[in-house]
């Protein structure tokens, strides 16, 4: 055990009585802590999506993007849902329009097969 002086700045100085190693140990421990990783979150959507079931999947995105995580919106088509692109467009930009508040676009809506993919990071 060692006499340590824990606050040096203080008045009057406070001194502990304690393992010295540890203390240092943990001491380095708490300052090479790190951050938030940021993680990619997925809202899944379909063209024939009902606007409450939008908005419900655009309160969840707010919450990840308060949270720092980026948000990828994909709006995914079955079948014969191809033959209505502008569709799934439509509720592409009506998610983005709503969540450009809290987001920047980092990547617009591309459409790769039978998904429309855009990625979101917070501001």
């Amino acid at each position: 055990m060692d006499l340590v002086e824990v606050a040096p700045n203080e008045r009057p100085p406070v001194c502990r009585i304690m393992d010295f190693g540890k203390y240092k140990y943990e001491k380095n421990k708490k300052s090479g802590q790190k951050t938030h990783q940021t993680k990619t979150k997925e809202i899944r959507l379909r063209p024939k999506t009902g606007d409450h079931d939008v908005e419900t999947k655009v309160r969840q995105a707010i919450g990840f993007l308060k949270h720092k995580d980026k948000v990828m919106v994909t709006v995914m088509f079955r079948g014969r849902e191809m033959a209505h692109v502008d569709e799934g467009r439509r509720v592409m930009e009506t998610v983005i329009s709503d969540l450009a508040e809290y987001s920047k676009l980092e990547q617009p809506p591309l459409q790769q097969g039978k998904k429309i993919i855009a990625t979101l990071a917070p501001k």
